[in-house]
């Protein structure tokens, strides 16, 4: 039996990945199609329940209060995050406390989070370290004080 040679390799797996580019531009995965979603408009919510979902909708939600007050999308100011964007650490500060405090707010409307534990969890998001929280350093005792 004969071993495949390595150049005839190369060949097959280079003739497959312009394949596969082509299809997906034939079928449209290009930048033009991928549409944005207004912060400022409504989106669906995230599905699921439990905490771990509720979480995520207000996170979610949150940033999109955020950008819709900075006038920019939720994957701009995500990107913004590192300090590198067009607003500095402060503007964006201000703006995701408040789009998260607004967020609490409205996952206490929805039943999401129970009544009694809005303003507790309203209170740890208007004293939580955002910068800790977004570089992953952030921990009980942060929140607590």
């Amino acid at each position: 039996m004969t071993r495949p040679r390595p150049v005839a390799i190369l060949a097959v797996l280079l003739v497959a990945a312009v394949a596969l580019v082509a299809a997906e531009l034939v079928v449209g995965a290009t930048h033009e199609s991928v549409k944005v979603a207004n912060p400022c408009g409504h989106r669906a919510p995230f599905p699921g329940n439990g905490i771990d979902a509720t979480i995520q909708r207000v996170v979610l939600q949150g940033l999109d209060h955020a950008a819709c007050r900075l006038h920019t999308t939720r994957e701009e100011l995500v990107l913004s995050l590192d300090g590198k964007g067009r607003w500095n650490a402060d503007t964006i500060e201000v703006a995701v406390r408040a789009g998260l405090v607004q967020a609490v707010d409205d996952a206490g409307q929805r039943g999401d989070i129970p009544g009694f534990l809005v303003p507790l969890v309203r209170a740890a998001v208007e004293r939580a370290p955002l910068a800790a929280l977004v570089k992953g350093g952030l921990n009980l005792r942060d929140l607590i004080g």
